[in-house]
This record gives C-alpha cells, structure tokens and sequence, in this order.
C-alpha cells in the first residue's frame, strides 16, 4: 500500500530569508569562522540571558568540550539518564569518564532524583540531566543533591582551568543537555540558565537549525573570568591553535601558537548565517510548534492516550518531539501501529530506545532489566511528526489518522 499523501516527520524549515544570507556569507568570502559566527554567539547569549555563548559543529562537540572545560576525564564518573540519545552518554565516554546510567521516574522520561543519590560515588565528578522534548528538568532537585553530597566531594580535574572550576563549584557539576531544548523557560529562566553547563543542538531536524551545529554556554564561575572559559573553547575547537581565523587577518597577525594537540569542531559562517534568519524568526516558530501540540494534545485526551505535558502554569516547552504512549500496548502491537500510521502516509518515529538496550552499551555490561521504568516508557511509545512546515490541514490529517489507526487497538 501506498499512501497518496505523505507527512514527513521532522523536516528543516527554512525560507528564503536563510537561503539570502547564506548567499550573501559565500559571497562576503568568509565561509569559516568569522563575523557572523561571532554575532551570532553574541545574540544566543542575549537570547538565553547568558554571558557568553560559543557556537560550534554539533551538540555532541559541545558537550564534550563541555566536560574538557571542567577537567573531567579518566577515573572520573558521570551520572547519565538511561532513557536518552547516545550522545549525552558518548560525549562523557570520549573524555575517558565512565559513565554511570541511572533509571527514569515512572512514567516518565525524566531521571529518577532519588536514584541518582543512590548512584553518587567518591569518582562522580557531574550529572547530566536531559531537556528531553524540549521540557526543562528539574534542577532544583539536582542542586539539593549536589548539594547534600558537598562534604565528600574532592575537586579533582586533568587541566588547571578544570581544577579551578571543580574547587570553585566545591560541589559535583550540573550539566545540561539542552539538545531539543533552544527557547524553552521554567519559572522565568530561559535553557542556559540553569545548569553549571549547557549544550544546544541545532541539527537539522532540531526547532533551530544551522544544518549541523550546537553551541554551549555556562553559568558565571566567581574567580573565573568568561573570557578565558571561552578562549578554551575556541583553543579546543580549533586545533589548539591561539588565533583564530578572524585574529588572524588582522595586520601582522599570522604568527600563532598550538597549544595542545585538539580537535576540530568550529562553527563556520555559513552554518551561522542560517541561524541568524533562523533566530529572527524562532519567537514565531516556536508559537506554531505551541499550536500544533495544543491539538494534539486534545486528541490524546479524548482518546485516553499519555502524551507529554509540554506547557504548565511556571514553564513553557520549546515544543521539540511530541511523545505518545498507547495504553495496553506491547512492544511488538507499538511497531504494527507505527507500520499502519506509514502506509497511510504518516510518519512517526521513537524517541527513544534506552541506551543499555543498545550494542554498544550492553557490551558495556549494561542491562535493560535494570531499567525496567525507562523501558517500560520506550515500550509503548509513538513520535507523532511535529514541525512548523506543518499546515492546519496536515495536522488533521494526522490525527484524523491517528485516531483511525488507535481506536482499533485500546
């Protein structure tokens, strides 16, 4: 069977104001890091009412970079949700750290608080919590148990600036990951603002997109100046090299040093000029995505279908995925409805399967049945396709659809 009209799950929405600019950087002559990377670090830091903000080539870099700053690495521990994508545990993983994953909350995607207590060691240098959807997390409870396990944390770190930010913090290390979380607010702050560190995606199928790309900030560190966090960045993220390109035209300026042997992973200004047009136009993107869900979110009612609670009285979502569970379903019944849904023309996805039920992480010596809340989420979970090229039409479509397909299985 094949479906006459199709709904794509997550394409990129992009204009022609995008198109302009990304025109008009090739034509400037700076394609790599340069002007428009700068201004748009500088407008993301205004936008999450931040300090400083350093773009680069993908969340995954970011957080990493993230961990390197803060002088985690070998011996150290890093308590990660089990119910999340790869990279919020592989980032860790790059850094020599160990990571410790810990069950959801019943019910939900979130990481169970208490058991992340419970999974504190003397090693454990941060826990990294997920915006997962674009909800932020609880970080308050993050704090307090940071907080109650101050006496026996021991500021460690493999870099003087990451020894500095340990004793600084005396205490282990919140991060972020705000992958899907761009925009999203939470009792009047904005993601960016509430954990020690936060990495932003802006990967193609992400609200905001620069194609690939990502970008991290940090909360003010008293003792630290902003400058020299970001100048790390910008040593990481480009060879170790202490001039970037930008520095590097200016008059007398070739000469530069290496500083360490480290990675590529820069913005450059093409990705930037896409996300500035895109960050002009983000207030109403993110409106639409708020449209959308409020009509999904009332089909889910009235079928008696879970769906995630994206918008409260103190918080609003930046409306990234639209997570659905069909009550009663088992794994197997979950994957007929999600054929049915694409023969029909409607694509879905699952967001996501458990990282110890995935190779890699198995052959770690992780197993799914220690994780029986994060797999019981996953076990019966429908993505329904949310994004702002998304006509009034095609939502109806969709949950015209949807309702078909679910009213013969609960």
């Amino acid at each position: 069977m094949t479906a006459k009209r199709v709904i794509p799950f997550s394409p990129p929405d992009i204009t022609d104001l995008e198109i302009n600019e990304v025109i008009e950087a090739m034509k400037s002559g700076w394609l790599t890091t340069g002007p428009r990377t700068k201004e748009l670090e500088k407008r993301l830091a205004e936008y999450c009412h931040t300090s400083k903000v350093v773009c680069l080539n993908s969340a995954t870099a970011a957080e990493e970079l993230n961990f390197r700053i803060c002088g985690i690495g070998e011996g150290d521990e890093v308590i990660v949700p089990a119910y999340t994508y790869t990279a919020t545990a592989s980032a860790a993983i790059h850094c020599g750290a160990k990571v410790i994953f810990v069950d959801s909350r019943k019910d939900s995607t979130e990481m169970d608080y208490d058991r992340v207590a419970e999974a504190i060691t003397g090693k454990t240098k941060a826990i990294v919590a997920v915006d997962l959807g674009g909800i932020i997390a609880d970080y308050d409870k993050l704090y307090k148990i940071a907080e109650a396990k101050k006496d026996s944390f021991v500021p460690g770190g493999n870099t003087d600036l990451g020894r500095r930010i340990q004793t600084a913090k005396g205490r282990i290390l919140i991060f972020s990951d705000a992958a899907h979380a761009l925009g999203a607010e939470k009792d009047g702050k904005m993601a960016g603002e509430f954990a020690d560190f936060t990495d932003f995606s802006f990967h193609a199928v992400k609200n905001f997109t620069t194609a690939e790309g990502g970008a991290s900030t940090w909360k003010d560190i008293p003792g630290i100046e902003n400058e020299e966090i970001y100048h790390s960045y910008q040593l990481y993220s480009l060879h170790g090299q202490s001039k970037d390109a930008l520095a590097k035209t200016q008059i007398g300026g070739w000469e530069y040093d290496i500083i360490g042997p480290w990675y590529k992973c820069n913005m450059t200004d093409i990705m930037a000029a896409m996300g500035l047009r895109q960050l002009d136009r983000y207030p109403e993107l993110l409106k639409r995505r708020k449209e959308i869900i409020g009509k999904y979110d009332a089909m889910c009612d009235e079928l008696g279908v879970k769906h995630l609670i994206h918008y409260t009285e103190n918080s609003t979502s930046s409306g990234h995925l639209y997570l659905t569970r069909i009550p009663g379903a088992s794994d197997e019944l979950r994957r007929e409805i999600i054929i049915r849904l694409a023969e029909r023309g409607v694509n879905t996805n699952v967001h996501y399967k458990p990282l110890p039920m995935m190779t890699a992480y198995r052959e770690m010596g992780w197993d799914i049945r220690d994780f029986p809340n994060a797999y019981d989420y996953y076990a019966n979970l429908i993505t329904l396709p949310l994004h702002t090229r998304l006509s009034d039409e095609d939502v109806e479509f969709v949950i015209s659809n949807f309702k078909e397909v679910i009213s013969k299985d609960i």
